[in-house]
Order: structure tokens, then C-alpha cells, then sequence
């Protein structure tokens, strides 16, 4: 509550006289900008009449190519064909090549597009240019993570223009108020730290800069990685587990838990483990990584996708020293991403939880690990799971 009345004062500091004008996005969780007296509507004449045949805006996505990395679009023409075309458009007069997010709320949005943001020497009117170019186009589509919306003028629902906003978190109190016509598909993880960028009143402190905005067609959806695999075939495969203490190898055994090693596989090659942590150290016992909540950086799309709870697969695999297997909570089922190394013997672990592979190499990094010091089961100092690298062996 109090960071929201902070974003709300915010706000409301905005000069006035930039206010008349300055397109206006949601705050976070739902919370609107203050409202600002109503402009005349413009002629209908002014308003963007697409050129671009209806086959065209189908299938596209738009790749924005920023200084803090890439952000891809699923562009939406069947929830708001206009805006799709205008964004295409625009795209390819290169209108957002050049252009800053110059708008910030941490966690909550990032907004950018107006083309007066290519010259510094326009700051004080940053927000006010490309607006007033599209009629509002009402759809379906939620106010969720990763929606891409059409920045609006106070009060003016038909005043959307070159002007987006990127929603961090779901918003849904604000379903329905702007247009939204695409989808972060990927690079979610990118805009989320665009919104953490150090900013006074929202206006961010540095020049996040749109270098170039590409538009593609959406590439066709093939298999989910290790989805297609035999048994045989996964055997084969190997997964090195760069920690800041050395380096550890696994071995699977997909012929004993074929959907745990595919699970695991999926989610390294997708770089869901890298920034993580081992957050558990049970001397005599185990040492467990990959918990979600360890990671250092937010989940990207792609990745988030992936996480899966997991039918669990008992097998009789003994859980001896080196033994790798998936955690889980009271719920065999509950199983996700969380996995354990064995440190002894453990019987009581047999039958009760999904063993998936073993270790090869690197038990002496797993001893190091078992030695570090702990408050409780939690490792005094963080030991970083830097990086997981998937090969195929001969």
C-alpha cells in the first residue's frame, strides 16, 4: 500500500503542463494514473488507415532489439487489427528505431515508442509525441503478464498512437481500458529489469534505447525440447553443473524415469537453472539446488512455460551417494524443478521419491558442498549454480 501511494504521488508530480498531453499508462496492480482534463477528440480524418493487406499482420511477431537485451512480441491481429497494422507500419519506417522506454514503474510497466525520445534535447516532452493516431479497438484480451497495450491520453480512449506499454504483472483491474494487441513471447525477463532501471518520478535515470524494431514472421511451433527423445537417446546425454564451488556432472537414467530426465533436460537447456542456488546442505544426507525462489534473475516466458509439476516416477533406483532425485512436498506430485543430490546411503528415500539420474563426476565439488558451513539446512554463504550445460555424448 504505502509503495502504491508513493507511485501515486508520483504521479501526480508530473509538470502540468505535460500533463494535458502526456500519454498515460496503468500503474502497477490495477492502480490508474490521476485523471486529466479531457482534449477535443480529433477529426475522424487523422486517424491511421492500415494500407497493409489482411494477410500481411497475420502470423508476425516484432523483435525489439533494446541496450538491455531482446524483447520479442506475438503481435494479436484478430483481438486489434488496426493497432497490429499501425505497429507494423511504423516498424517499418523505422519510427521506433532510436526511441528510449522513457517510462518506468518498477515491476509494473515499461512504456516507450513516442519518437520524440530519439533526441535528448526533447526530454521535458518525452510521453506527449505519437498519440492521438488510433481508435480504441475493445477485445478480450486480460491485462496479464507480458501484455503489450497502446498508451492513451487521459480520458481519450480513441488516442492511442506510436505509444505501447509493457505490463510486468498482471493488472487485472485494468481489463478492458486499452487496447492490447500483443504478447511478450519472449524477453519478458528483459522488460521486467527495464522496469527496475533507477528512475525519479518514473522517468528513468539512464537512455534504455530501442536500437531496432524487426518485424518476422512467427516461427512455426516445433517439439518442446527432449520431448521426442527414445530412451536409448537420452542416455547419451550429459548435464555439467557449473557451481561456484567446481563442477558437477550428471548421468541420467531415462530407461527408470524417462519424463523426470526430459523434465530436467528442458529445463537446463532453456537456462532455468543458471543463477540459482544450492539452498539446502543436510550433512550425511543430501545437497538441494534448483529451487525456484533461489534464482537471481526473474523467469523469461520461454522458461516459465516449462515449469511443470511432475507425476511422480518410483522406481527401484536405491538412493546411494551420488544419486540425483526430485524433491517434492507432502504431494509426491508436487514435484517441479527442486532436485537433490544423496550423500550415504539412504533407504528411507527409496520408493518415496522419483530417482532420474546419478553423479560421475565431480563428487569431490559435492563434499565441498556438504562442508560448507550452515544455519540450520542453509548454506552460510550463497553457492551459486552459475550455469548447467547439456551435451550429447558419442
Amino acid at each position: 500500500m504505502i509503495a502504491l501511494l508513493i507511485l501515486l504521488a508520483l504521479l501526480g508530480s508530473l509538470p502540468s503542463a505535460a500533463a494535458q498531453t502526456r500519454g498515460s499508462a496503468p500503474a502497477p496492480r490495477g492502480q490508474g494514473a490521476r485523471p486529466q482534463p479531457a482534449r477535443p477528440q480529433p477529426p475522424a480524418d487523422t486517424y491511421f488507415v492500415s494500407t497493409l493487406a489482411p494477410a500481411e499482420i497475420q502470423n508476425k511477431q516484432a523483435v525489439l532489439e533494446t541496450s538491455m537485451g531482446t524483447i520479442v512480441f506475438d503481435l494479436l491481429p484478430d483481438a486489434a487489427p488496426t493497432h497490429v497494422a499501425h505497429f507494423i507500419t511504423r516498424a517499418r519506417e523505422g519510427a521506433y528505431d532510436g526511441t528510449i522506454f522513457h517510462r518506468v514503474i518498477p515491476n509494473g510497466i515499461i512504456q516507450g515508442g513516442d519518437p520524440l525520445s530519439k533526441d535528448p534535447a526533447q526530454s521535458a516532452r518525452y510521453g506527449t509525441g505519437g498519440m492521438r493516431e488510433l481508435r480504441f479497438e475493445r477485445n478480450t484480451e486480460a491485462m496479464t503478464r507480458g501484455a503489450v497495450a497502446a498508451v492513451l491520453a487521459p480520458n481519450l480512449p480513441d488516442s492511442g498512437g506510436s505509444q505501447f506499454f509493457v505490463c510486468i504483472f498482471d493488472q487485472p483491474a485494468i481489463t478492458g481500458q486499452y487496447t492490447i494487441f500483443g504478447r511478450v513471447a519472449e524477453g519478458l525477463n528483459v522488460a521486467q529489469k527495464i522496469s527496475q532501471v533507477p528512475a525519479e518520478n518514473t522517468v528513468p535515470n539512464e537512455r534504455v534505447v530501442i536500437r531496432k524494431v524487426t518485424v518476422r514472421d512467427k516461427p512455426a511451433p516445433g517439439p518442446e525440447p527432449f520431448s521426442t527423445e527414445t530412451a536409448e537417446e537420452l542416455s547419451r546425454y550429459r548435464a555439467v553443473l557449473e557451481t561456484s564451488l567446481g563442477n558437477i556432472t550428471f548421468q541420467f537414467a531415462p530407461d527408470k524415469a524417462p519424463n523426470h530426465v526430459r523434465n530436467f533436460l528442458r529445463l537446463a537447456s532453456v537456462g532455468f537453472y543458471d543463477g540459482t542456488a544450492f539452498h539446502r546442505v543436510v550433512k550425511g544426507f543430501v545437497i538441494q539446488g534448483g529451487f525456484l525462489p533461489t534464482r537471481a534473475e526473474p523467469l523469461d516466458i520461454t522458461q516459465d512455460r516449462h515449469v511443470r509439476k511432475m507425476a511422480p516416477e518410483f522406481n527401484d533406483i536405491q538412493h546411494d551417494k551420488g544419486t540425483v532425485s526430485l524433491a517434492h512436498g507432502e504431494d509426491p506430485a508436487s514435484g517441479d524443478t527442486s532436485f537433490f543430490i544423496v550423500l550415504a546411503r539412504t533407504p528411507v528415500l527409496d520408493g518415496k521419491y522419483s530417482a532420474f539420474g546419478r553423479v560421475v563426476e565431480g563428487m569431490d565439488v559435492v563434499e565441498k558442498i556438504e562442508q560448507v558451513p550452515v544455519n540450520g539446512e542453509t548454506p552460510a554463504n550463497r553457492i551459486e549454480l552459475r550455469k548447467v550445460t547439456v551435451s550429447r555424448v558419442p
